[in-house]
């Protein structure tokens, strides 16, 4: 074998864009790990797909062709590889794809070719070490390869339909059932007859020795839903190479873990672990070393999860989010750390990363917030959740019950995928259809809470709709579809509620967090009532309403009318939105990223990243600079232009939110947005802008709500007759209204003092009245008696004194408000071997509808059946005679 370089991995990203730049390609930068509204996916799983509108045709770009270095993630829905993390040498969570595409520009012959020139000229692999696959009917690409590359027949691979049908090959992709698809051609390098594993195709291709490292995959033809094929008028090329595997490569080494950069993410993570971690640096092969490779693995993902926006929680990604964070966190813990370490490594990534991917340096502090907060969380149940795993796993288990593992689940946050993998580490399966069982029995509780209407899709093949809101609130139009209960009609009638598509509207139809227009569209003596507007297809809106007199058709000709006080309001809400986020990112820091919002005649409600609590001087500065921009009153701009050139403006673009080839840069005041909403025309159109609500609604994201013009005037008067009729109550002037409050106050803690002290007697006198009904049972005094009118802590407060005079004994003590119960259960210390408090007060407590708990000693607890109170305490003595035996 001849020698081959050694490449970094930054020295691979490099070489690759500099050499398919010389190709004439277009350098495109990395596309957030959330893809831009594609429900389809959970997350970005390879290059593509931030191109997929470009293959299906709906979207161009000022380019054909294009090479990329693209953040990857493969640890959710369909596309998980994070149950293989650790265990095996190259599956991650986070990757990153090598790339480069034409969008009907060259094809096979350039795409074959220009791989092999950079894998043997550029990276200088030997070309006795490589191979290639083909599908079994491309006679183009087989050609390419034996008579123009020149590689021998023999290492040259037909891959034919081994999936069960036609065209279901490995050697040919397809993006979905139907649409663009295409044979593809595979490139692998052998690592020599040392390392067990045949050839693709071969019964033993799962082995090691041949690993695939390139695809490059032809976008010929269009299959319909027969699963015939017609060539596409213009075929593409997508081709990915698996960065982590190429270095693993060219630096020499079997397993990607060994390479340059997760060489020091893993050393990073050893020194978290201690002398844990250096002892398992030793030993590569050992369970020790491959939790340290499940943790550098997992900073990676997480980290890059945090800067595209995705905070850990229990739903959609951010549970995805919380459940690599959570295994990490388990693999340290099994390295015996017990305290939180994981976010310790976000600076470490920094280093390692932080120059091809800018933003994770531009967010270290918040990245490592957020990791700091999800394992300060999760180490408080872990310790408790492993006891419990490790208890029911004594006496050598072979199966975990289902019912452990959603307990696990829905009380100490163990995910299914970190049981399953404590368990594979002790040799036992996991009942998972348990845990669903329990699983969907919850699911069932809170479906039961209450209900959801899912509208029907509407089927709709006519053309686009013209939009004519941005200028007028009225327009003459014609209908072009009629809905009922999604089923198209030619008619309406009177009473009916419906679906109205017009072939122009002023209607704005709800999008990017504003609401749909209200109005009517009336045609004669016919009047239909528009509720809301939403989309049915991008460019088609939906009018939302009922028929309130006579009958519409398809073909009519009618007014449609925007609702102009509810738009003005709704308008002076958007455009505020604008200013406020750019307000909060000054005030709070960069770090402020949108990630949703509601805009209505009411009021502005935005949701958005950040850590803390925004405190009420933050509030007020924020408050200060938007009624200052409003108070400039200075023109709202529009244009519409290229995105290319909207990027170049500054322009801001929304995370989450997808783009196609044009866009609306909306200026208003000093924020540049791009935005299709509707807006005021001046700044000063939005009158007084007033916060009034700040929260937290998940962990790391804040709401923030505020009204304009007449909604925050109303909101001030309001507020103003709130005062008023307070000082009034308290007979004081405004301007002496928190002096008297505090004075209120003060006479108020004053007579709770007294009246806590004559608790205090009152359960000294009843200790006294009560120490003569104490029963003794084997040496034990036992009391269990009710105490009129007692609160909480008068009935700890006459508990301890009982023990005082009582000496050894058990006692209960329990007081009634209305139908609830309050129970108090005690133990002196020298009988604790003998009885528990909360064993004690549960007995009581299950008897009145509780239950409770706390420490051996003392116990607290509350029942809702008062009428059963005296037979449980007359119970007690029973209880501990049992239990002494």
């Amino acid at each position: 074998m001849s020698s081959t370089p050694t490449f970094s991995v930054a020295d691979i990203r490099k070489s690759f864009l500099d050499f398919f730049v010389s190709k004439g390609h277009t350098v495109v930068a990395s596309s957030p790990l959330v893809p831009g509204n594609d429900p389809t996916l959970m997350f970005t799983n390879s290059g593509m797909v931030q191109f997929k509108d470009v293959f299906l045709g709906t979207d161009k770009r000022p380019y054909n062709r294009a090479v990329s270095v693209q953040a990857c993630l493969r640890a959710g829905g369909k596309h998980n590889d994070l149950e293989n993390v650790g265990y095996t040498a190259r599956h991650h969570t986070f990757f990153e794809m090598l790339g480069n595409w034409s969008f009907g520009d060259y094809f096979k012959r350039e795409s074959l070719k220009w791989a092999w020139e950079l894998l043997t000229t550029v990276y200088k692999l030997p070309p006795e070490r490589l191979l290639a696959t083909v599908y079994q009917e491309d006679d183009e690409a087989y050609d390419i390869w034996t008579k123009e590359i020149g590689l021998p027949p023999e290492r040259v691979i037909r891959i034919g339909d081994n999936k069960g049908g036609r065209y279901k090959s490995d050697n040919f992709w397809m993006m979905a059932d139907t649409g663009p698809c295409g044979p593809c051609s595979e490139i692998f390098y052998d690592h020599g007859p040392e390392i067990p594993g045949g050839p693709p195709g071969s019964p033993d291709e799962d082995g090691d020795r041949f690993i695939e490292i390139w695809n490059n995959v032809f976008m010929q033809f269009n299959m319909d839903e027969t699963g015939a094929v017609t060539p596409l008028p213009a075929p593409c090329v997508d081709t990915g190479m698996g960065l982590e595997r190429l270095a693993a490569i060219l630096q020499h080494v079997h397993s990607n873990y060994e390479i340059d950069l997760f060489d020091q993410l893993i050393k990073a993570a050893a020194r978290e672990m201690g002398d844990a971690g250096t002892a398992a640096l030793m030993q590569p092969a050992s369970a020790a070393n491959k939790s340290l490779r499940v943790i550098a693995d997992h900073i990676r993902a997480t980290a890059f999860l945090v800067s595209d926006g995705v905070i850990p929680s229990n739903e959609g990604r951010g549970y995805v989010q919380r459940r690599i964070v959570r295994r990490a966190i388990r693999h340290g813990y099994k390295l015996g750390k017990k305290t939180p370490f994981f976010h310790k490594l976000v600076a470490d990534l920094v280093r390692v990363m932080g120059d091809a991917y800018p933003s994770i340096r531009e967010q270290e502090q918040r990245i490592t917030d957020v990791l700091k907060t999800e394992e300060e969380r999760f180490f408080e149940t872990l310790a408790n959740g492993m006891e419990i795993l490790d208890a029911a796993l004594e006496g050598g288990a072979k199966v975990l019950p289902g019912d452990v593992a959603f307990k696990l689940h829905d009380t100490y946050g163990f995910p299914l995928d970190l049981t399953n993998d404590v368990c594979r580490e002790r040799d036992v399966e996991v009942d998972e259809a348990g845990f669903k069982t329990a699983m969907e029995k919850q699911k069932a509780q809170a479906r039961a809470a209450g209900k959801f209407k899912m509208d029907k899709a509407l089927e709709y093949t006519g053309v686009a709709n013209q939009f004519t809101g941005y200028e007028n609130l009225s327009e003459t139009a014609k209908i072009v579809a009629i809905y009922v209960d999604g089923t198209s009609v030619a008619a309406l009638k009177a009473g009916q509620n419906g679906v109205l598509v017009l072939d122009t509207t002023p209607f704005y139809a709800e999008s990017g967090g504003q609401v749909g227009d209200e109005g009517t569209i009336t045609s004669g003596s016919a009047r239909f009532a528009v509720g809301d507007t939403l989309k049915i297809k991008a460019d088609v809106y939906g009018h939302h309403g009922t028929l309130e007199e006579g009958t519409l058709n398809v073909g009519d000709t009618v007014q449609a009318q925007v609702n102009t006080a509810v738009r003005a309001a709704t308008m002076r809400n958007h455009s505020v939105t604008h200013i406020m986020h750019k307000a909060l990112r000054e005030v709070l820091g960069s770090h402020v990223q949108q990630k949703g919002s509601l805009v209505n005649a009411d009021r502005t409600r935005f949701d958005f990243t950040h850590n803390g609590a925004v405190t009420a001087a933050e509030i007020r500065e924020i408050e200060r600079r938007v009624n200052e921009e409003i108070l400039a009153n200075q023109p709202t701009q529009a244009r519409v232009m290229d995105i290319e050139s909207a990027q170049k403006t500054g322009a801001m673009m929304l995370f989450g939110e997808k783009y196609g080839e044009t866009v609306r840069v909306l200026d208003i005041g000093t924020s540049r947005e791009l935005c299709g909403g509707t807006h005021v025309q001046r700044t000063g159109d939005i009158g007084l802008f007033k916060v009034v609500g700040e929260g937290g609604v998940a962990a790391g994201i804040r709401r923030i709500e505020a009204v304009t013009g007449a909604n925050a005037l109303a909101y001030l008067q309001n507020l103003e007759d709130t005062v008023n009729q307070a000082a009034s109550t308290l007979k004081a002037p405004v301007a002496e209204l928190n002096g008297r409050i505090s004075q209120a106050l003060d006479n108020a803690r004053a007579l709770e003092k007294e009246v806590a002290a004559l608790k205090g007697k009152l359960a000294s006198s009843q200790g006294d009245e009560l120490v003569n009904q104490a029963v003794e049972v084997k040496g034990l005094k036992v009391l269990a008696a009710a105490l009129p009118g007692a609160d909480a802590k008068t009935l700890r407060d006459t508990m301890d004194q009982l023990k005082d005079k009582l000496k050894t004994a058990a006692i209960v003590l329990a007081a009634v408000d209305g139908d609830k119960v309050q129970i108090a259960a005690g133990v002196t210390a020298d009988s604790l071997g003998k009885l528990k408090a909360g064993e004690l007060v549960n007995f009581v407590a299950q008897q009145v509808g509780g239950k409770g708990g706390g420490k051996p000693d003392m116990a607290m607890a509350g029942g809702t059946d008062a009428s059963k109170l005296p037979a449980a305490l007359a119970s007690v003595t029973g209880w501990v005679t049992q239990q002494l035996g």
